[in-house]
């Protein structure tokens, strides 16, 4: 009795070794940034390092306030609401407005 459990466990570990090997590459981010590209109703040009310093904005404001809402409404509508606007004035972004307007432009086409 006790060798058909060691054979189930047998069992067990082999399916999952097999199911790990048969699982896709770790390419699954890029996926999922594109993806969440398209739900913040961007229409303009995806670019993986805009989108991801953008998408860092929104995540360092997050961290600063641990308000998880605000995470989802810095990102709304591809970066430009006001929520936005004030995580780059609480992160004293100043001096890279105008270039991170320009990013915006570029995957948001505002």
């Amino acid at each position: 009795m006790h060798l058909s459990s060691v054979q189930v466990v047998c069992a067990a570990l082999v399916t999952l070794a097999v199911s790990a090997a048969a699982a896709p590459p770790a390419a699954a981010p890029h996926h999922v940034a594109r993806r969440s590209f398209f739900n913040l109703q961007c229409k303009g040009v995806y670019d993986a390092a805009i989108f991801a310093r953008l998408d860092r904005i929104c995540d360092d404001c997050y961290n600063l306030f641990r308000e998880p809402q605000l995470y989802t409404l810095c990102r709304a509508k591809c970066f430009t609401t006001p929520y936005f606007k004030g995580c780059m004035e609480s992160l004293y972004l100043y001096d890279e407005e105008e270039q991170i307007d320009q990013m915006i432009d570029f995957v948001g086409k505002r």
